[in-house]
């Protein structure tokens, strides 16, 4: 089970009616769990685990309890109560005392739906942290120049997510892409048969090469996902890593660009939730007064597309990049900052893709339910690129950027 439900009960208390009120409350929620009791042995084992407070004069059991529970247990205590026999009150009191100590918690406490809502979101959250501890990810060459102010600190990234960055020299990718082995090692091929009709086969060769370097480095380093400084190979190779981005976003890595290494982070706390990548994207234009923002990128995870066209990258008018079109509907926008003090979240509409020749591939019109958030971007950005992402997720990602 992902719920544990542990007790806190005052000897005072019948017990028989305590059991009944408590079924009666649990059964109510309609979720799954393990109900474990008064026996806290296993406490801190599961995704979540809740402290069912289901009486007042409980607030001594837990103080006793709880440097016990500290030595196995570094995360938010989350207290349950149905209101019963003062059972709020106790849990108001414990609370108090635990943010005395510097330790954080919430009271689950409201209406049914509410309460079983909340659990969801907690965990939610709960597996996600999971999958982020222990991920390596790697910085493929340097931030590109421009990026002045998306810097990372990785002790924090290791302390807070558990994610272990892994600096990687760009000359590693660039001796990959040229070593004629990469080829053929047995890789899928990049785009199930699609060719670039505006390239012709050399670029689509050079995108292939860079594919396969990329799988190679990934299955060398044990990685979960990378930035790539990918405006390099526009010098080097002659080509982009747009599409070979796309393909393995698409493939359950995280695959950023830039070396943007915030950008990277943000896209796998995204994928942490939600199983994708997301579009990592800068605004373009920003209307204030209506909410609208024009996103652009030259590439874009292939399984968040309806379909999708391959042109020329927008800067360089080489290689092959990618113009995606995302379903309209309901999106998110997300960006934590490289040292995980700022975060920012949006939700919005996507209202339309567009193709127009002066900008980055891949354009989403974005239409904020907060047409007042555009002040962000115009006051206090964090960097310039922002993840965009199917759905409303507002509620999940504030729970796991706190």
């Amino acid at each position: 089970m992902d719920i544990a439900i542990y007790t806190l009960t005052s000897e005072l208390h019948n017990e028989a009616a305590v059991a009944a009120v408590t079924k009666e409350f649990l059964d109510g929620l309609g979720i799954d769990f393990d109900f474990m009791g008064s026996n806290y042995e296993e406490f801190g084992t599961h995704p979540l685990d809740l402290i069912y407070v289901r009486t007042g004069g409980t607030e001594g059991i837990f103080k006793r309890l709880l440097p016990e529970l500290q030595k196995k247990y570094d995360k938010s205590f989350y207290l349950l109560t149905s209101g019963k026999s003062n059972s709020l009150a106790a849990s108001m009191e414990i609370l108090s005392y635990l943010n005395q100590q510097g330790i954080k918690g919430e009271i689950l406490h409201g209406t049914t739906e509410y309460i079983r809502n909340r659990i969801a979101i907690l965990v939610k959250v709960s597996e996600a942290k999971e999958k982020l501890r222990g991920c390596r990810l790697g910085v493929i060459g340097k931030p590109s120049d421009w990026l002045i102010s998306s810097h990372a600190d990785y002790n924090i990234l290791k302390e807070k997510l558990g994610l272990e960055m892994v600096d990687i020299p760009m000359q590693e990718l660039l001796d990959a892409c040229n070593n004629d082995s990469a080829m053929v090692n047995g890789q899928s091929s990049m785009v199930n048969g699609q060719s670039s009709m505006v390239n012709g086969q050399s670029s689509m060769v050079n995108g292939q090469s860079i594919y396969c370097a990329l799988k190679t480095i990934i299955k060398k380093y044990a990685l979960q996902g990378f930035t790539l400084r990918c405006f390099d190979l526009l010098t080097t190779i002659k080509d982009t890593g747009c599409l070979a981005l796309a393909q393995l976003n698409s493939e359950g890595y995280v695959a950023g660009c830039e070396g943007d290494i915030p950008a990277l982070v943000t896209m796998k706390i995204v994928q942490s939730l939600t199983g994708l990548s997301g579009f990592q994207a800068n605004p373009s234009s920003i209307n204030p007064e209506t909410g609208e923002i024009l996103f652009a990128h030259c590439t874009i995870p292939l399984n968040m597309v309806e379909h999708y066209e391959l042109d020329t990258h927008f800067e360089s008018g080489i290689g092959t990049a990618v113009r995606g079109f995302m379903a309209k509907g309901d999106v998110t926008i997300f960006k934590v900052s490289g040292d995980l003090t700022r975060s920012f979240i949006a939700e919005g509409t996507l209202i339309r893709n567009e193709s127009k020749p002066d900008l980055c591939r891949t354009q989403q019109v974005i239409r904020l339910s907060d047409p007042s958030q555009t002040n962000y971007f115009l006051t206090n950005p964090i960097g310039n690129h922002h993840i965009i992402v199917p759905g409303h997720l507002k509620s999940v990602l504030l729970q796991l950027a706190s």
